[in-house]
């Protein structure tokens, strides 16, 4: 693997760590479970619980119907206010 795959490869690691700590945290301010979130954005259980546990990244059709039911943007899912580091 080159240094510019390896680069990018754990900047996406880094992205999907950011995502599944927001998701989650917004999903309990907005009191929901993971069932019931899933549930309102017409997506699967599992779908959620894999977002949240770092093993799936979830589509812009999937962060969109989370968002409207969390009533986030979509940038808040990846950690926006958040100090950015290289």
């Amino acid at each position: 693997m080159t240094n510019s795959l390896r680069s990018l490869s754990a900047k996406s690691a880094k992205q999907q760590k950011i995502v599944a700590t927001e998701l989650r945290k917004q999903r309990i301010k907005a009191e929901l479970s993971q069932d019931e979130l899933a549930q309102r954005a017409g997506i699967d259980r599992k779908t959620i619980n894999r977002i949240e546990n770092e093993h799936f990244s979830p589509t812009l059709d999937t962060i969109t119907r989370l968002c409207v039911v969390l009533k986030i943007t979509p940038s808040t899912l990846f950690g926006s206010g958040r100090s950015s580091k290289k």
